[in-house]
């Protein structure tokens, strides 16, 4: 049962008759002082939430003076007994906090709540914190609470409890197993001073001034110092992501790879976008790890090369063409032919009802002309205004670069944005009958995402069919951190219906041709081991080559530490029959903090 104290039980609530008063807490002679550890409890949720204590004392650990959740965070320097009570809490303000500094012995008087960062439907967990405080400053210039030391032996291998099947899966109310499960360590140092020591990075810095390291180095390690999501069992509980209470300015700019060295220390924090943070008030020194962008090798004359490559919500007001260009051309080898995915209209999110993307694919060719590469050609289907998803007035789409010189596009007119290709026979070989055309754009699966393009190419006299996917986001599932675990990933069902449309589309191209030669690829927004991907395989009819790869090397995107694979190339029997495939996942995004797209290219060689 959760722990309840019966000198809890025995404390009356006085009142307190505004807002603007101080709220005094009265108990009986006999009852002791609530404390920290009294008000955190040993469950996710403090069994004093929604009531009124008063002189709850700690010493300051930490200030934030910034944002909308400004206050400061106290620690009771003599803790009980007990590892599933912390003995931190915020104390939130609204306001800027004044009179008060690290060090300060304080006692504080208010509102026990329980905040859920991101709302209620978010999924996340609650933040215990006193609101509408009223706080005295006994004594200044102590020395903090000593640090709790997260590392490789603190922290379990086992992430989180099975969630409560009588609360719908909540985690809440179930006491802490700290030495059990990460998520209840973590919960069980909310609001408490901790640090961490020569941490590796594991996910970039971002533009709000975070990032991402393990305190478990060797688990699930990428080659390029990351670490790999490769299973919903696994979801590597190492992975902390480290803000500041400094200043913006003073945030190291890093890199996958590179270390944290020396002691990173702050109050342990959980907020909307990553859940359990350290909140340094004392940040290591950024030492790097001199990560280099990945080049991979050019295709040779009988290879044909087809890349998939998320650029991001590309228009032409961007400043990332010549990057984008030169990625493609030094980085990428110039592929033969090119899916990409986010390409916006030609005013980008203006809502004005353009579709038309000529603009922007002209700024793009024209860009990796300049860069050295070949005058690309393109091919794609505008969108219905507003019915793709993505940025409101985007438009997004994907669209086909081949270079002439090397494919022929096979141009079937009549694809536009509602009309459905399908596959016929011509010569006893299968055909598309739009080319380039969109797959089953009236259907369900495909409302408000991205509509499938598919394409008909010719390589050295043999029919290429590609089909270019943008699936749907993981927008909206819950968060590793949720309460609710295993957390749901509603967004799924959507995939899942994208992926059967695909399958059946490729199925379809298969039985007219058993050894037609089928790509389909893109940002897929799933991984290799999903049901998305199992749907899209269909027992044989497509086969997701960046399986070919070590799983060190699966990924192309990094989530909260996390390196993952949402981009995809799967081929049809025919290519990987004979094994006269390579693949590459060229790493030049996901892992750097000055990412030019939040995704990395994948690249596909194969003789056909």
């Amino acid at each position: 049962m959760p722990r309840k104290s019966a000198r809890l039980a025995a404390l009356t609530v006085a009142a307190a008759c505004s807002a603007a008063s101080t709220v005094v807490l009265t108990a009986p002679a006999h009852a002791d002082t609530v404390r920290i550890h009294d008000v955190q409890g040993d469950t996710r949720t403090s069994p004093l939430a929604g009531r009124q204590v008063t002189d709850v004392t700690g010493i300051v650990t930490g200030v934030r003076a910034y944002g909308s959740s400004r206050g400061f965070w106290i620690q009771d320097p003599a803790p009980d007994a007990d590892p599933a009570t912390s003995e931190g809490v915020f104390v939130f303000t609204s306001s800027t906090p004044k009179g008060v500094a690290v060090g300060d012995a304080v006692t504080v008087s208010g509102t026990v709540s329980e905040y859920v960062p991101g709302g209620t439907s978010s999924g996340n967990q609650s933040l215990t914190q006193i609101t509408r405080p009223a706080f005295t400053v006994t004594s200044s210039g102590n020395p903090l609470p000593a640090a709790t030391t997260l590392d490789a032996r603190s922290v379990p291998a086992a992430y989180a409890p099975a969630g409560d099947p009588a609360a719908n899966g909540s985690i809440n109310a179930l006491p802490l197993r700290p030495a059990k499960y990460a998520l209840d360590l973590y919960e069980s140092l909310e609001g408490m001073n901790v640090r961490v020591r020569d941490t590796r990075v594991v996910g970039a810095t971002d533009p709000y001034t975070e990032l991402w390291v393990t305190v478990e180095p060797h688990e699930h390690p990428s080659r390029r110092g990351g670490t790999v999501y490769g299973s919903y069992d696994a979801q590597n509980t190492g992975r902390l992501q480290i803000q500041s209470l400094g200043k913006a300015s003073d945030f190291p700019d890093a890199n996958v790879g590179d270390t944290l060295a020396g002691t990173t220390e702050g109050p342990l924090d959980y907020n909307q976008f990553g859940g359990y943070t350290l909140v340094a008030n004392e940040l290591g020194t950024l030492e790097s790890a001199d990560l280099r962008r990945e080049a991979t090798r050019g295709q040779r004359s009988a290879e044909l090369a087809v890349a998939t490559y998320n650029v991001e919500n590309l228009d032409p007001s961007d400043d990332t063409f010549a990057a984008h260009a030169a990625a493609i051309v030094n980085h990428l080898r110039s592929p033969d032919i090119v899916s990409l995915e986010e390409i916006q209209d030609n005013n980008g999110a203006t809502d004005d009802g353009t579709v038309a993307a000529d603009l922007t694919m002209a700024k793009l060719i024209d860009a990796i002309e300049a860069a050295g590469g070949p005058r690309y050609d393109w091919r794609a289907v505008d969108p219905a205004d507003k019915q793709d998803g993505g940025e409101p007035g985007g438009n997004i789409r994907q669209a086909f670069l081949f270079n002439p010189a090397r494919v022929s596009f096979t141009d079937r007119p009549g694809g536009d944005a509602t009309t459905a290709t399908g596959v016929t026979k011509i010569r006893g070989k299968a055909a598309l009958t739009l080319s380039p055309g969109r797959i089953d754009p009236a259907s369900e699966a495909f409302a408000n995402s991205r509509k499938p393009l598919a394409g008909e190419f010719t390589f050295r006299g043999r029919t290429v069919i590609v089909i270019a996917n943008h699936f749907a986001s993981k927008g909206g599932d819950q968060g590793l951190t949720s309460h609710y675990q295993p957390p749901s990933r509603g967004s799924e069902t959507q995939r899942h219906l994208q992926a059967e449309a695909v399958h059946d589309f490729a199925a379809r191209i298969l039985k007219t041709e058993k050894n037609a030669d089928v790509v389909a690829l893109g940002d897929l927004n799933d991984f290799e081991f999903s049901r998305t991907a199992e749907i899209l395989e269909g027992g044989g009819t497509l086969w997701s080559a960046i399986k070919s790869l070590p799983r060190s090397e699966r990924y192309s995107y990094v989530y909260q530490g996390n390196s993952q694979a949402l981009d995809h190339i799967l081929i049809s029997p025919s290519i990987r029959r004979h094994g006269r495939f390579d693949y590459d996942s060229v790493h030049i995004n996901a892992e750097f903090h000055d990412q030019i797209s939040d995704h990395d290219p994948q690249v596909l060689r194969f003789r056909p």
